[in-house]
């Protein structure tokens, strides 16, 4: 028996000499493995970061400006449920750009809705020298008048509210706005980007008459010369 003994408390005693070494890796695995699960955790938002940057570099990245919430409310027995509405304008600062809006009963789930249906209705509108626009334009939606005007450089972006969201995402450093009819964050929005789908430059206006950009300024009274460098400055 008190071999017996020995023998059983003796392997206790030499367990942990052959194996002490075993289970402290054991438990340094297990450490380890909690600690390579929290290395996997971080691994993993490390991961998503890498996967978040990596299509911020392989793609385009986008200017979101959120522009305008509405906190509607909806009277049901037992009290009220309340829902969320966003507007969005999502722009490329490089001439692109769309708005969207979108419903959901929490802000950050409408934000995205918003950004998501934005980032589907962009479109491309052609800038002069890359700051400003190329010619006047109006727009017009449902009570909203948008009157808009390219300016010298300097001049800055003369705008308010809503337009001045949409022409930071777009790109646009020097502009003159004028809203009439409406404060209406909506119809503003739609009536900016009314203005702007008329947006022509002088490139696209000659491919479809057939003639050079040069034979286009030249009718504004330029010389040959002035014409020809500025028709080889007209990028878009």
């Amino acid at each position: 028996m008190a071999d017996e003994v020995q023998n059983v408390e003796g392997a206790p005693e030499a367990a942990p000499t052959t194996d002490g070494q075993a289970p402290r890796r054991g438990r340094g695995g297990g450490a380890g493995g909690r600690d390579g699960n929290r290395g996997g955790r971080d691994g993993g938002r490390g991961r998503r970061d890498d996967r978040r940057s990596q299509g911020d570099d392989g793609g385009e990245e986008l200017i979101e400006k959120l522009v305008h919430i509405n906190r509607v409310s909806k009277t049901v027995k037992g009290g009220k449920r309340f829902g969320f509405a966003a507007l969005v304008v999502v722009g490329d600062g490089k001439g692109r750009a769309g708005f969207g809006h979108g419903k959901a009963r929490e802000v950050p789930e409408a934000i995205s809705k918003a950004t998501a249906a934005a980032k589907k209705s962009m479109i491309r509108v052609p800038l002069r020298d890359g700051r400003t626009l190329h010619h006047d334009g109006l727009g017009h939606f449902g009570a909203g008048l948008v009157t808009v005007r390219s300016a010298p450089a300097g001049t800055g972006i003369i705008a308010g509210g809503p337009m001045r969201a949409v022409f930071e995402s777009l790109g646009v450093a020097d502009v003159v706005t004028k809203s009439n009819g409406t404060s209406n964050p909506y119809n503003m929005i739609r009536a900016t980007f009314e203005a702007l789908g008329e947006q022509t430059s002088p490139k696209s206006v000659a491919q479809r008459r057939g003639k050079k950009v040069s034979d286009l300024i030249k009718r504004g009274g330029a010389s040959d010369r002035a014409a020809e460098a500025e028709a080889a400055a007209v990028t878009e």
